[in-house]
């Protein structure tokens, strides 16, 4: 039977639509604006556009983050603009934004400010590869973000005013009438009331307000870390909860702020042994999903984690096969308690401070 030529040109025509449409589909992305294996990948630098200029929503240090940023130019081409802010300013300027965001990526310094912004579903989740890079440690079950630095909870005290047997064998016994007085802390900060996000994860709502109740009647509150450390070297109060970081930074400079000041690390998984993890986030909304987890892939990759090591912030690396600044005591001496960073709650944390009175 003969077949029309016109019947053989349209038959010719939709065998050849299917695979253009299908390559098409596959370049695209679904819509995403990336090649889904570049995407899974965590931004493979083939696949980026070096016209792209991210725009970073920063709470991690400044200078850390700039020399993060100028490596990962360097390296990609992309171009980052730093919006700097605190911790929780940040993240409740990003849920008031929500899908309108200029934002790309978001770094922290602490957990909770990650969680605000997860529980308002803003995340996109982070690339399998980029999860790869960190142990699950230091990955919130959600998986919506991952860690790229860390930083321990210690006591900070003055030998001359705190012998060793006196050290409290864990942060709830500064609730303790022998302790007034005699310790201190900066509950305004987003340091802090990470720790206590963890103390109230740990212990509970009833033990976490006791505490908290027994710091505004017997402690003394501070503007930061370092003025409480400050004070502790100054011996105007014996000691001080903060984070490690600020003892080591001084003792690699000066030591003028802390050469009358040791550290004393609670282990035994208490709620004083606190690792708080610094979060890095890809937004939903980000107009460049491809760059942004590349940055992020960058940040907690051997190259970004190698960065954070050898740099002045002193905060411990998260990275698979990257050591931490050897200065610092090991992570897997510290005797950490397990948490699900994602379950830090820091509005829960703010009401029961606020009713102490510490806030």
């Amino acid at each position: 039977m003969l077949i029309p030529a016109k019947t053989v040109r349209r038959r010719l025509l939709a065998m050849l639509t299917v695979p253009v449409v299908a390559i098409l589909l596959t370049a695209c992305g679904g819509g995403s604006g990336a090649a889904p294996e570049a995407a899974a990948s965590g931004g493979s630098t083939a696949a980026l556009d070096p016209s792209v200029t991210l725009v970073l929503y920063n709470a991690q240090h400044d200078t850390l983050t700039k020399e993060w940023v100028a490596a990962f130019t360097a390296k990609t081409g992309v171009k980052v603009e730093i919006r700097q802010g605190s911790d929780l300013t940040m993240a409740n300027q990003l849920v008031a934004e929500g899908s309108a965001s200029p934002a790309d990526v978001f770094l922290t310094e602490n957990s909770p400010a990650m969680s605000l912004v997860e529980n308002a579903g803003l995340f996109a989740p982070i690339a399998p590869a980029t999860l790869a890079q960190v142990p699950a440690d230091y990955v919130p079950s959600t998986r919506n973000w991952i860690g790229i630095a860390a930083r321990s909870t210690v006591l900070a005290y003055n030998p001359t005013m705190v012998t060793e047997s006196d050290l409290p064998k864990s942060i709830m016994d500064l609730q303790d009438p022998k302790w007034k007085n005699r310790y201190g802390a900066a509950p305004k900060g987003a340091d802090f009331q990470a720790i206590v996000s963890a103390m109230l994860e740990l212990k509970g709502e009833a033990a976490t307000s006791a505490w908290l109740t027994a710091l505004k009647n017997n402690g003394q509150a501070f503007s930061g870390n370092s003025a409480a450390m400050k004070a502790v070297n100054a011996g105007t109060v014996a000691s001080a909860v903060i984070y490690h970081y600020y003892w080591y930074a001084d003792q690699a400079k000066t030591k003028e702020n802390s050469s009358n000041v040791k550290l004393h690390f609670f282990g035994n998984q208490d709620p004083g042994a606190f690792v708080s993890v610094s979060g890095g986030g890809v937004l939903k909304s980000s107009k460049h999903p491809n760059e942004a987890q590349a940055l992020v892939n960058f940040i907690t990759g051997k190259e970004g984690q190698t960065i954070l090591a050898n740099g002045t912030a002193f905060e411990y690396s998260v990275g698979q096969g990257v050591a931490s600044n050897p200065a610092l005591k090991p992570l897997s001496e510290l005797g950490a308690p397990a948490i699900d960073e994602s379950k830090l709650n820091s509005q829960k944390v703010t009401q029961l401070m606020t009713t102490a009175g510490l806030l």
